[in-house]
């Protein structure tokens, strides 16, 4: 596996897996063929694991195998808050805090803000408090890293990585 370094000098797989699609028997994530594929990965060399709040049963899943096979130290994880059902600061903390109970973990090594299009909500999301309350999960571990996914154009996406380190 080929690895790069993030700016904290992590060194990524430079294939992640993406937990969205585990795969399903019957509308629920098959976990003993999501585990068989997840180790595998592992044993390839991939470390770095792609879920979200709002995909049905991927937190949890993750957690469980990452914790039942003694591996979530070998590994990063990514997940994501969902801005667009956040109304406080309150609320963003209950939330967060239930990520941590699905993925069965006391951090989260990546935490981006799912689908971050536009710095307009970027501006609701400071009016909350959001950049006091990343500096306090920084601070206590809690969250190493900060970022946001994005699905719109190249000019509103530069307008985004200018409005936050």
């Amino acid at each position: 596996m080929k690895y790069r370094k993030d700016k904290y000098g992590n060194d990524l797989s430079i294939l992640g897996y993406g937990c969205m699609r585990f795969p399903k028997n019957h509308g629920k994530i098959d976990m003993e063929i999501a585990e068989k594929l997840l180790c595998r990965a592992v044993e390839q060399g991939i470390n770095y694991y792609d879920t979200a709040y709002i995909y049905p049963g991927s937190e949890a899943a993750l957690g469980e195998i990452l914790e039942k096979n003694g591996i979530r130290k070998q590994v990063y994880i990514a997940t994501k808050l969902p801005h667009y059902l956040i109304r406080s600061i309150d609320g963003m903390e209950k939330l967060f805090r239930e990520e941590l109970k699905r993925l069965r973990t006391d951090y989260v090594d990546y935490y981006l803000m799912h689908m971050l299009n536009d710095v307009a909500t970027w501006e609701r999301l400071k009016a909350m408090g959001i950049e006091a309350w990343i500096a306090q999960k920084k601070a206590s571990g809690e969250i190493r890293q900060i970022g946001f996914s994005y699905h719109g154009n190249s000019e509103t996406f530069c307008n985004l990585v200018d409005a936050y380190d």
